[in-house]
């Protein structure tokens, strides 16, 4: 047994065994909340007590009862078909990240998706790359390469990539792990230059892979020591945004050699499901690829100066 946080830091209880209805019931109000009446082209009218739309105007939003809706907020999604979901999905106005959500969600209220995911995602304390994925991650010399799973935690990552996050993995307390890094370590602030876009992203994908697998405990560990050291995360968490982390633009401000911008593509690994690489690189001829070089002179020359270790006879 273990425990699952809200935002106001209630302790909701789930096991093996239970179902995710909190989960769906905060996920949906809190879409409901977000669209106005105008951005669902629907009369504003007067003396509307709640924020968004009304239940009744999602339900005629997705051309189905107001009793049936009520149902689906309530969290029961187990046995909803596809074309129903898609329905609500529209009538909230979800993007492709929040309509998969709901997706997932589904399928963990069915228990459609037990056989399809593993049971446990790998961490870094049990996990290790096989040989030619560490080459291959090797082989990426221009820029940053690691590997990661859907609770941020870095699995491995090339020589420029362990410069790269230097501050990451000097503090133990980290544990390798982005999201904690993010919350509980003052280096991040001065990493993060934009810190509040990623503490933002940093939750939303913690908050998209508990909808892909709401039984990994260690998931629901990471998240319970985060509500409870951080009311920042606390906060974020309870907003119930979601977020597929895919390719995109950063800013970062190293302590070695300074401001980078950096472009970012997430490559979903076939061999390890429920794994990412992440390749970070910059743009030919910028500042950026120039710092980028700089780094990883530095990185060969601290580690050719570090002292060999050999094996004690």
């Amino acid at each position: 047994m273990y425990r699952w946080y809200t935002l106001a830091g209630r302790r909701a209880t789930y096991g093996r065994g239970m179902d995710n209805r909190a989960e769906v019931r905060e996920f949906l109000t809190s879409r409901r909340a977000k669209i106005t009446p105008e951005r669902a082209g629907l009369p504003a009218g007067s003396r509307r007590r709640v924020p968004g739309l009304r239940r009744s105007e999602v339900a005629a939003l997705a051309d189905m009862s107001v009793e049936y809706y009520a149902k689906l907020e309530r969290g029961v999604l187990a046995g909803v078909s596809p074309a129903v979901l898609e329905a609500v999905a529209r009538a909230l106005q979800l993007d492709d990240a929040e309509r998969a959500h709901l997706l997932s969600l589904a399928q963990a209220a069915d228990g459609s998706d037990a056989l399809a995911r593993p049971r446990r995602r790998p961490t870094a304390r049990q996990w290790t790359p096989h040989r030619g994925l560490q080459w291959t991650l090797d082989a990426i010399t221009a820029g940053p390469a690691v590997v990661s799973n859907g609770r941020t935690d870095v699995l491995a990552a090339n020589r420029l990539a362990r410069a790269f996050y230097a501050d990451l993995f000097a503090n133990p307390d980290n544990q390798g792990n982005l999201a904690r890094f993010n919350f509980l370590d003052p280096a991040s602030r001065r990493f993060y230059p934009d810190w509040e876009l990623f503490a933002g992203m940093a939750v939303a994908i913690l908050r998209r892979e508990a909808g892909r697998d709401p039984r990994d405990k260690d998931l629901h560990d990471l998240v319970g020591e985060l509500s409870t050291r951080s009311e920042e995360f606390r906060t974020r968490w309870g907003a119930h945004d979601v977020r597929r982390h895919g390719t995109g633009t950063k800013r970062f401000r190293h302590p070695a050699v300074g401001d980078l911008t950096l472009a970012y593509e997430v490559l979903d690994l076939a061999a390890e499901p429920g794994l990412g690489m992440t390749v970070y690189t910059a743009e030919p001829g910028s500042p950026s690829e120039e710092g980028l070089r700089l780094l990883a002179s530095l990185a060969a020359t601290e580690e050719a100066a570090a002292p060999v270790r050999r094996p004690i006879a």
